[in-house]
């Protein structure tokens, strides 16, 4: 049994998922069945599809704390090849913050609380209880690894973990509503509303921002095909505005989804509906 693969088990043990990472510290890529994301999931992006393939595809969402997947028969081949063996913060309620250089972590020693720290090959792991949205490039040198992403496993590193910090959190908050410079492109109104009442849409919004928010497994798929049944409920009367949108957008944000995937799902259901 080799280190990495005795690695994953040890996390898993104590119920950390955990996933073989290839040289370059990225995932194996999509398996066969999987190629190009034929089961629902996004190209080039870290959302896993309705796939039940137990191979390590789909980035952070093949982590796993199932012994039985780890040493199975789809994964035997993979541990030969692996440089690494990752695990995904988000999934045991932790928050990662990623220092990528000297700079990165004075910055992180003048201005965030102590807490459970990991030596990396050029900074340190900050490691926080609480789970939050994970985000590339908050500040120079700086990433935030939790929910729908994956951290290095470096060891169990030193010092008391501490609650989550806003200061941590408002890193991502880049502006003061990131649904702002998203444009939704609600169609024009075509004509006469078959709607007999506004009551009747702000209904239908009430819903699917419900919908969205008490998703609790492939958020992703819940927010497309409710952006899909609202759009095809509303989209071609003329009454559904951007502010309408933007509340749905707000809604798969909270779920963890970017302002960038609320627009791609938004265009692709437009794109499904003929819009």
């Amino acid at each position: 049994m080799n280190a990495h693969l005795r690695a994953a088990l040890d996390l898993s043990g104590r119920g950390v998922p955990a996933l073989p990472l290839r040289a370059g510290k990225v995932p194996f890529r999509n398996c066969r069945v999987c190629h190009d994301n034929a089961c629902g999931g996004r190209p080039n992006m870290k959302i896993p599809g309705p796939c039940q393939c137990p191979r390590p595809c789909h980035a952070w969402a093949a982590a796993t704390t199932d012994p039985s997947v780890i040493t199975g028969p789809s994964w035997s081949t993979v541990w030969k090849q692996a440089a690494a063996v990752a695990y995904h913060p988000g999934g045991i309620g932790l928050a990662v913050v990623d220092l990528d250089h000297a700079d990165a972590v004075a910055w992180a020693r003048r201005t965030l609380p102590a807490t459970r720290t990991v030596p990396t090959t050029r900074g340190e792991h900050w490691i926080y209880l609480g789970a939050m949205q994970s985000a590339n490039h908050v500040r120079d040198g700086v990433d935030i690894k939790s929910a729908m992403s994956y951290a290095r496993w470096l060891g169990p590193g030193t010092g008391t973990m501490t609650a989550l910090p806003d200061a941590v959190r408002t890193l991502i908050v880049k502006k003061p509503s990131p649904v702002q410079p998203v444009t939704a492109h609600v169609p024009a109104r075509s004509g006469e509303c078959r709607h007999r009442t506004p009551a009747y849409l702000e209904r239908g919004i009430t819903m699917a921002e419900q919908r969205i928010t008490e998703a609790t497994s492939s958020v992703h798929t819940t927010v497309y095909r409710t952006f899909l049944a609202v759009l095809s409920a509303h989209g071609r009367c003329g009454c559904l505005t951007d502010a309408h949108a933007a509340r749905l957008f707000t809604a798969a944000q909270t779920r963890g989804e970017s302002p960038r995937h609320c627009a791609d799902a938004w265009s692709n259901a437009r794109t499904t509906l003929g819009m």
